[in-house]
């Protein structure tokens, strides 16, 4: 199963109906995954790019590799659900896990029940955090909680921030990597810092981890040893993974099962879920093993970035951070994000290398500033970063001549 890179996540989904605008966005991202899909090289290939047949196709080759096929189906999250649930347990060092269908519920349902064991409704994270960006506040409006911001800096929340707020919460949420912010981490010694501080307030801590399965060669740890810093940790099997949907959220075995209570009220006891299970035990099997070998080659493919654009006198530009602390990271440019989607596509349209996908307009700074993220996965294993700096200065003839 090829890696996956969630890039598009940014983005609008298609809109039911018609009318021109909506029809000019259709052909927009139909031509894209067509220029992606045949492209000869790219750093990544995302499952998302597929047609459904190759994709049931691939579930169905690689499901004998992971379970036995010859057995029942799940129901109410037995069968092989319950073997995902008891993989991902033991991957991390906890004792049990649940399985969600999306990861906003997995984490609303930890906060929700640790809000009740501490007997306090607040949870410290940072603004960037998943949770404030990207779930229509969903924290406050479905499950009664308040959030507060240690810190605003594009980073995660330092010991001094912790120990020096202003007020009193019952959960630090600790987002790793913190995805808008350049998929960032601390060190080592700094998240064990953090974490000390909000266990000298008598908080407890949550790590949101959607990627954290990369996060273990900058830390220089293995999983089980992060995952111990923190009193519950959620995963992803979409992210990274390349999975069609799903995360699990693992602890103590009595947040867990308190977790299944709350799970089947939010709606997330699923009839039968072997597509989703299936695929993420896929994942663990072929992607996980692969990330140190990715993590390090995202360096090579920053650093090779960072040369082609200052030796194509491309002005000012940003790769952040420099070098990534997971393989994923960001690069910014002085032009518009339509400019620059039109270079990426027909730089993989004209010569068959998908360079970048998708550019958004930056959140802040000077208007006609503009990011993308850049995953590596399997394929950009093959890049040297001469590929990456010719890429590079292929990309840049067409921003200047579009």
């Amino acid at each position: 199963m090829a890696d996956i890179t969630d890039t598009d996540e940014r983005q609008t989904p298609p809109q039911p109906g018609s009318g021109t605008a909506q029809d000019d966005q259709d052909a927009r991202r139909r031509r894209r995954v067509a220029a992606w899909r045949a492209a000869r090289r790219t750093l990544t290939r995302s499952p998302l790019d597929l047609p459904l047949g190759e994709r049931l196709a691939a579930l169905a080759a690689g499901a004998g590799s992971v379970t036995d096929p010859d057995g029942p189906t799940d129901i109410y999250g037995d069968g092989v659900v319950a073997e995902l649930e008891k993989r991902v347990a033991a991957l991390l060092g906890m004792e049990a896990a649940a399985f969600f269908p999306t990861g906003t519920m997995a984490q609303q349902v930890a906060l929700r029940c640790w809000a009740g064991r501490t007997g306090n409704d607040a949870v410290a994270l940072h603004p960037l955090a998943h949770p404030e960006v990207h779930e229509r506040g969903a924290l406050g409006a479905v499950s009664g909680l308040r959030t507060v911001h240690p810190t605003a800096e594009p980073r995660l929340p330092t010991a001094s921030e912790i120990r020096d707020f202003e007020e009193p919460f019952g959960t630090l949420m600790l987002e790793l990597p913190l995805r808008d912010a350049g998929f960032t981490l601390p060190t080592w010694q700094e998240l064990q810092d953090v974490v000390e501080a909000a266990r000298e307030r008598d908080a407890v801590v949550h790590f949101d981890g959607a990627r954290l399965w990369e996060c273990a060669p900058h830390f220089g740890r293995e999983l089980p040893e992060i995952a111990a810093l923190a009193d519950s940790v959620y995963v992803s099997f979409y992210k990274t993974l390349g999975g069609l949907s799903g995360a699990a959220l693992a602890g103590p075995r009595t947040l867990v099962d308190e977790a299944r209570t709350w799970r089947h009220r939010y709606g997330g006891q699923l009839f039968q879920q072997f597509p989703a299970a299936i695929g993420a035990l896929m994942g663990l099997d072929r992607a996980l093993p692969q990330l140190p070998a990715y993590v390090a080659q995202a360096k090579v493919v920053a650093g090779a970035l960072a040369e082609g654009f200052a030796e194509a006198g491309a002005g000012w530009f940003r790769v952040h951070p420099e070098p990534p602390h997971t393989h994923q990271f960001q690069v910014w440019l002085p032009y518009p994000s339509d400019v620059l989607d039109e270079a990426a596509v027909r730089l993989a349209e004209e010569t068959g290398v998908c360079l970048f996908r998708r550019w958004w307009p930056a959140p802040a700074g000077p208007p006609g500033t503009s990011f993308t993220e850049v995953t590596v996965g399997h394929e950009g294993l093959e890049w040297s970063a001469a590929d990456v700096r010719d890429a590079v200065r292929a990309f840049l003839e067409r921003v200047a001549a579009p």
